[in-house]
């Protein structure tokens, strides 16, 4: 691959993360999730990136999709990131 790194290229990552969550967290509840350290971790990790590749999409990209909420999906990394101990799991479902 060469190393362009475009908008097609981060929305092709967005796409596998969120696929990725969707189809591992279809039937899990929040006592399931908790209890499962590997998938609670595993779904943060998903999380995370996903924040990082929506954060590298052109501004151009970001304003033509204002529905989108970018800051919350990028405040939802911060919190995973700088306050692991304290994400609160029921809201973010």
């Amino acid at each position: 691959m060469d190393n362009v790194k475009n908008d097609a290229y981060y929305i092709k990552r967005l796409k596998q993360d969120l696929e990725f969550v969707v189809t591992h967290m279809k039937n899990v509840d929040i006592e399931e999730l908790n209890a499962n350290e590997v998938l609670l971790d595993s779904m943060l990790f998903r999380m995370i990136q996903i924040s990082e590749n929506a954060k590298k999409l052109s501004d151009e990209y970001k304003l033509h999709r204002g529905n989108v909420p970018w800051n919350a999906i990028y405040g939802l990394r911060n919190r995973i990131v700088h306050d692991y101990g304290n994400v609160d799991r029921k809201r973010h479902r």
